[in-house]
Formats: C-alpha cells, structure tokens, sequence
C-alpha cells in the first residue's frame, strides 16, 4: 500500500470552482486553498508516484521545481496565441522524464487532474525536428521498426490506443510503399488513459491503479528512449 494517502477532495473542488471563476482576482484570493490543496499534495504525489516510476525506468527525473521546468506544470496558461485568455488551468499535470533537459523534449510519464477525473499518458506530445527525424529513422531500422508494431500491438491488446498519426501520405523523400509507412506519417507518440475517478483519486489506491496504467505504457517511453539513443532527437 502507498504512502501517499490519495489527493485531498478538496484538490477536485478547487478546480471545479476555478473552472467557474477564472480570473486573476479569484485565483489571489483563493491562493491560500490552492496552494494547500492543490500544489502541496500535487508535489508530494510528484515525489512518492516519481520514486514508484523508477521501478520502470531507473534513470526517471523527478524534479521538484515549481517554476515550470519540474515535473508540476505552471497553473498559468500561456495566453499569448490562443484565443481562449483564460488565465489558469483548470487541471493539475506533472510529468517525470527520462533524459536531461527540458521535459518536453524527451519521453516521459505524465498525468493531469481535472475536475472530474484524472488521466495519464506515456510517451511524447510532440516531436521537434530532430526528434522527428530521430523517429523516422527508428521507425525504418530493421529492429525497432518490428517491435514498435510489436509495442503497439501489446498496447492495444491492453485496452488502450497508440496516437499521434498526423500525415495523410509519407514524408517526402521516404518510400511510400515501405512496409511500416503508416508509422511514417506519426508526428508524436503516446497513449493513456482517461477515466480515473474521484473514488480513487482521494484514496491511497491512486498509486496502484496509475503503476498498473504506467507498466502497460512503458514499452513506448522504453522504445523513444532507444529511439533517441541511436538516432539523437534532442
């Protein structure tokens, strides 16, 4: 059984009502709940879930920072090219990554907390160009092009769905009759799972049903690593 007793109820709640009232003037007179409902336990569950994850991968960062560069992300949204200028996130997401660097740029575990439920993913959200190019590579090598239709054949008996197909036809100067061409039109890579309910989010069970998610999952994190290791992608 964890350590970790489960999110408090009032973590949901918050966000609910954030998602009600969200403006800067609601945010700052209600920082006090956030900052003990929300980051403190978001932090501890960062450190307890991160130290769990390095049974999977041992070389797993676990960054306790809250400027933005750990594993929890910024409450703020980044308003300057959308639309939407809702001032904060109304979910909590943290995110342990294997490799140096900005966690973006590397595979990683991650999971998010909304309002309603809890979800989770493994793998990478997009793919900047060498990593892109790192990818396609490994997609065409004879022995990780194989087990990444093996992974993700695993996956899917599994109950969950690789995504990250972006392209309706093969990259240029790529064959397009290769065997593994489909693989060729993904720019990104990962899979999760999105139905985590309050009743476990608030209990010590929370640990165990997100291990059994990231086990499942850890073949792709496994495969991008060694994608990035023989290809670079950073």
């Amino acid at each position: 059984m964890s350590d970790f007793p489960g999110f408090p109820v009032e973590t949901q709640q918050f966000l609910r009502e954030l998602r009600e009232n969200n403006t800067r003037d609601w945010f700052a007179a209600n920082r006090p709940c956030y900052e003990e409902f929300v980051k403190a336990p978001a932090l501890a569950w960062v450190a307890a879930m991160g130290a769990r994850l390095k049974e999977l991968d041992a070389d797993i960062v676990v960054d306790l920072r809250t400027n933005g560069s750990g594993s929890l992300m910024r409450a703020a949204r980044d308003t300057r090219f959308s639309k939407d200028k809702s001032p904060y996130k109304v979910n909590v997401a943290m995110m342990w990554w294997h490799g140096c660097g900005k966690k973006m740029q590397h595979p990683g575990f991650g999971m998010q907390i909304s309002p309603d439920d809890a979800g989770l993913m493994v793998g990478m959200f997009h793919f900047a160009k060498p990593m892109l190019d790192a990818y396609r590579q490994a997609v065409l090598d004879d022995e990780l092009g194989p087990e990444l239709v093996s992974l993700s054949e695993a996956v899917e008996a599994a109950g969950y769905n690789l995504s990250g197909k972006h392209y309706k036809r093969a990259p240029r100067g790529y064959d397009k009759d290769h065997a593994r061409v489909e693989w060729l039109k993904y720019n990104n890579l990962h899979a999760g799972s999105h139905d985590i309910p309050p009743s476990v989010i608030s209990t010590p069970r929370l640990m165990e049903v997100c291990y059994e998610h990231f086990a499942k999952l850890a073949p792709i994190l496994h495969w991008l690593v060694r994608a990035q290791e023989r290809y670079g992608g950073v």
